[in-house]
This record gives C-alpha cells, structure tokens and sequence, in this order.
C-alpha cells in the first residue's frame, strides 16, 4: 500500500515512456528529465506509447516501489501537455485517471485548503 498524504507530489511523465526500464530506469528519468529526486517520497508515474500500461515508482524510505498495471482492453485518458518533463497532479486525480475518467474533461471546484 502506498500512503497518499497531502504532502506528497504526485508527477506524471508527459510523453510516452519506454515501460522496459525498471528501477534504475526510472530513476534517471525522474533525476535528468523531471530534475526531482528519485528517493524523495513523491510519486512518479509513466504511460507507454499506447497509454494501456502504466508504472509508478516510489521510495517509502526504506526502499523503491515500481507499480504497473496493464489494461486488457482500452487506455488511459492521459493528461496532454506541451511542456516536457512532468505534470503535477493531485492525489484525487491519480485515483480517477486510473479509474478511467478522463481529467481533462472534468473540473475541480476551488476551495481552501490548509496548507501541509
């Protein structure tokens, strides 16, 4: 289980990214292309070309957790950006990406928070 505070960052790849790469990997995309530290406690995020298979990793301060799920039919509704390197979003939009919901297609009503 990986815990979602409100502290922690949560960055998707914006492109496509070759899934074949695993801890190292990631890590060195997370460092040059994201400039993040890998071994920060924030979650990083990656979609194929495709958009149908997905990794997170993740360092919980012991050691680093590399998550994938692969879909059997369909995709991800994968936010579009110009911008290389990473999206930031939140935990709640993590949930419903991978739900299927399309994010670009909903809205957050703004209200305040307290900051973490």
């Amino acid at each position: 289980m990986i815990p979602l505070s409100p502290a922690t960052r949560i960055y998707l790849a914006a492109g496509a990214t070759d899934l074949r790469k695993s801890f190292e990997g990631l890590s060195d995309l997370v460092t040059h292309q994201f400039k993040e530290d890998p071994l920060s406690g924030h979650l990083y995020v990656f979609a194929n070309r495709r958009k149908n298979r997905i990794k997170l990793l993740y360092f919980d301060g012991s050691g680093t957790w590399v998550c994938a799920k692969r879909l059997g039919e369909g995709c991800f509704a994968w936010p579009k950006t110009d911008e290389p390197g990473a999206l930031r979003i939140l935990g709640e939009e993590l949930t419903l990406l991978l739900s299927g919901i399309d994010l670009e297609k909903t809205t957050t009503r703004p209200w305040w928070r307290k900051a973490a």
